[in-house]
């Protein structure tokens, strides 16, 4: 009796086993389209420079296993070290790129040059320093569940953004979702982790909303660390598991280059890559749902014709095709400006779209998709027709606005140093041509426990509720950013504060009282009236530790 009930358990277990299981992915021939198949990467990839657990070389040979012809390797820091120079490993392209964490979520920055200071802060500071500097910013994780990865500014003029976040889907599955993974994983790994997946619904129709004003490129995130530690924390060292694996990832999700070839130069292939990612000509898939995904997206009118991530001018009846492998049971689904306008069965879908400006982008859905709602298995970039609505604005000039001086030439005698223990800095007025400037000489010392700086400071002697901002006239002996900053008296430190970017070149600068942020204990926006001191600040939230230097302060008044 004892054996019938064993075997009665192994086929109960088996039944069970085969029902969960999650099915194979497929696999399709690129040439059912004739089009050539693409390039194919991953990217967001951290090694054990930062919180993954593998070397670049082990993060190429997993990519190379995986069917990847390059990786993007985006390690945590703040731009100071500089990327390294692009090289082939195990045939497949290594970029190295950075993932900054800002005050309102986490960045991506490709193409970033080693920045003279840190990179930190306000994310719209952040994005604002990437694009001057020649880089290209990508909103990382953006609905991750925990609050301090979410990305919260949604105004700032970020390059990309990413729909999908590999290490970011699986934290909101319940115990019940996890424990099948475990049961499963070891026997189909990739499709495992697709269960875990759903589509973004928010993220998407954000993105959406964003393109209908400007070009957004939207990417699917590895987001690989090869590590899982207590409590799903990856960035914990010890007692973690190195699963999913770095081949795992690369095989859930990864991105596509349609027209991009490589020829081995690796300085040129990265250049060639990360100039179609700027561009959107890229799109993303599920491959543990299926693989290889060729996809065409074209548009014309008149004579004019676009691709994915191209801006159609309108000549005429606008006609967009978009051809592709899809598995059987798919179907193409052509979305502008968020909303589904045509699909069909694959491989070929046309719309004769209205002769109007419009956003255009495509999603294929596979029969049995994981997730709920179901994860689409390719998302392409959009391709914009016509020129975008732009709302209309007067011409006539603002008149300038009543200014009440603070300090517009003499002496100083009014200001004072504020500083940590070990820095050290100085206040006093330098000559200029048409008189005098606030001159503040700083070194942070100390260690970065001690939080490190140095500050102008001067009393308000004035009720700030009668005035609606501050103006100031700055430059600096190299680029840097400096923080100004109002504070409350009170036994709880409460500033509020907004940094800008200074160079050798002065500027003039206007900061909104109502446009400043809360910092220590402050929260809200900053009640005027009890507001005794304004703070010129430097410190290691945006320059070095044991950096030193100068700034120069002229033509600083109330705006009323």
């Amino acid at each position: 009796m004892r054996k019938w009930i064993w075997l009665a358990v192994a086929v109960t277990v088996g039944v069970a086993w085969y029902v969960v299981l999650p099915p194979a992915p497929v696999t399709m021939s690129p040439s059912a389209t004739g089009a050539m198949a693409p390039m194919r990467g991953a990217i967001h990839v951290h090694t054990r420079r930062s919180d993954g657990t593998g070397t670049v070389d082990e993060v190429a040979a997993a990519a190379r296993r995986a069917g990847l012809q390059f990786a993007i390797v985006t390690d945590h820091g703040d731009g100071t070290r500089g990327s390294d120079t692009p090289v082939y490993r195990f045939g497949v392209l290594c970029i190295d790129a950075v993932e900054i964490s800002t005050n309102g979520g986490h960045v991506v920055a490709l193409r970033l040059p080693q920045t003279p200071f840190p990179l930190a802060g306000e994310a719209g500071d952040v994005i604002e320093d990437i694009r001057r500097m020649g880089g290209m910013s990508i909103a990382a994780h953006p609905d991750s569940p925990r609050a301090e990865l979410r990305w919260n500014d949604w105004d700032a003029p970020f390059d990309g953004v990413e729909w999908l976040n590999g290490d970011s889907e699986w934290r909101d599955e319940g115990w019940g979702s996890l424990s099948r993974t475990l049961f499963t994983y070891p026997f189909r790994r990739a499709a495992t982790l697709a269960t875990l997946l759903d589509r973004p619904d928010d993220i998407l129709n954000r993105w959406d909303t964003l393109s209908r004003s400007r070009s957004v490129v939207a990417i699917a995130a590895a987001d690989a660390h090869a590590r899982v530690g207590p409590g799903g924390d990856p960035y914990g060292r010890s007692l973690s598991l190195h699963v999913p694996s770095y081949e795992q990832s690369f095989r859930t999700v990864s991105i596509s280059l349609p027209q991009v070839q490589l020829h081995g130069n690796a300085s040129e292939d990265a250049g060639v890559v990360l100039d179609a990612i700027r561009n959107g000509r890229v799109f993303s898939t599920i491959d543990a749902t299926a693989g290889a995904a060729p996809l065409a997206c074209t548009a014309t009118s008149g004579s004019h014709q676009a691709a994915m991530g191209d801006r159609l001018s309108i000549d005429g009846p606008v006609m967009l095709r978009v051809e592709t492998n899809a598995p059987e049971g798919s179907s193409i689904r052509l979305i502008a400006e968020g909303k589904t306008v045509a699909s069909a069965a694959p491989p070929v879908l046309e719309y004769a779209a209205p002769s109007t400006p419009s956003v255009y982008r495509v999603e294929i859905d596979t029969p049995g998709a994981p997730g709920l709602p179901p994860i689409p298995w390719l998302v392409s970039n959009p391709l914009y027709v016509g020129q975008p609505t732009i709302a209309e604005t007067s011409s006539k000039a603002s008149p300038a606005p009543e200014t009440v001086a603070l300090y517009s030439n003499g002496p100083a005698t009014d200001w004072r140093i504020e500083k940590s223990v070990r820095s050290e800095g100085t206040i006093g007025v330098a000559g200029s041509v048409d008189g005098t400037q606030i001159l503040l000489r700083y070194g942070l010392g100390g260690t970065l426990s001690e939080s490190p700086y140095v500050a102008a400071v001067v009393a308000s002697n004035s009720d700030l509720a009668r005035y609606r901002g501050v103006m100031f006239t700055a430059r600096a002996m190299r680029p840097m950013r400096i923080t100004f900053q109002l504070r409350a008296p009170g036994a709880t430190d409460r500033r509020w504060g907004r940094s800008v970017y200074l160079d050798d070149t002065a500027r003039s600068v206007t900061i909104p009282f109502d446009r400043m942020l809360p910092l220590g204990a402050a929260t809200g926006s900053p009640a005027l009236q009890d507001i005794r001191d304004l703070l010129f600040v430097v410190d290691t939230v945006h320059a070095k530790q044991g950096s030193s230097g100068q700034v120069w302060l002229d033509e600083i008044k109330y705006v009323q």
